[in-house]
């Protein structure tokens, strides 16, 4: 799963347009990811530890947002004779070749449906896990709560759902400080402040994080009565939710 270097926002433009997942992103998506989003690895890691203990025999993992397909390999990773189908889905076409490359260069019995559409579009059946790694923060939030109730509606009774996702803090302070001790992260991964202050404002208008408990009112009012966030590094976390 090798990508170049992450350069995108190396020059500087006259007019940053909206962030998009691209060819050009797809080609460094490995090394913007790792230089940006503080415990990536160590979610992806984990992914496959929830699979091992939750994927039951003869089910559904969905992967909601799969872009190189990284979660969907740690996963598949834990799942031989299982006789579960794993689909991962993402909306970019470039994201989409670039993981079934990715796929095909290990060797499993599970099979992966890759499919290039909308997450919002998808129907959701025998799942016994949902991964949306990263991924929600981007959907406009009047359709996140139509989406999680689609993903409980289709949850087997003890499935569950692994969301990942940046936070804002209702607290003014600790929102500051957390931000800030993101950017020093960025910063001490090579990323210059024009690089830093360009990529910022690509995200503006496309990205939308929630807070804590936004995630959690949102959970419990789909359905959800067992949630809580399992990682956190500054302002990115990921949680888990049962059903």
């Amino acid at each position: 799963m090798n990508s170049s270097q992450d350069t995108i926002y190396a020059q500087e433009y006259k007019q940053i347009s909206d962030f998009k997942f691209d060819d050009r992103v797809a080609g460094v998506f490995n090394d913007m990811i790792r230089r940006s989003v503080p415990g990536y690895a160590q979610i992806i890691n984990t992914l496959g530890d929830f699979a091992e203990k939750y994927v039951s025999p003869r089910s559904r993992v969905y992967d909601l947002g799969c872009s190189l397909g990284a979660a969907t390999l740690s996963v598949r990773r834990r799942l031989d004779g299982r006789d579960c189908t794993i689909i991962a889905v993402d909306n970019s076409q470039s994201m989409i070749e670039r993981c079934q490359q990715n796929l095909s260069a290990y060797v499993s019995e599970t099979p992966v449906d890759l499919v290039c559409g909308d997450i919002r579009d998808i129907e959701i059946h025998q799942a016994s896990m949902v991964i949306l790694n990263f991924t929600m923060q981007f959907l406009a939030p009047k359709d996140r709560d139509k989406l999680i109730g689609k993903i409980y509606q289709g949850l087997l009774p003890g499935g569950i759902l692994v969301l990942s996702e940046k936070l804002t803090f209702e607290d003014g302070e600790v929102h500051s400080l957390l931000d800030a001790l993101h950017l020093d992260f960025k910063r001490a991964n090579g990323y210059s402040e024009l690089e830093i202050s360009q990529k910022r404002s690509s995200l503006e208008h496309v990205m939308k994080p929630d807070s804590l408990n936004q995630h959690k009112q949102r959970l419990q009012q789909q359905g959800f009565k067992h949630f809580d966030l399992w990682f956190q590094c500054f302002n990115f976390a990921s949680m888990v939710a049962i059903k």
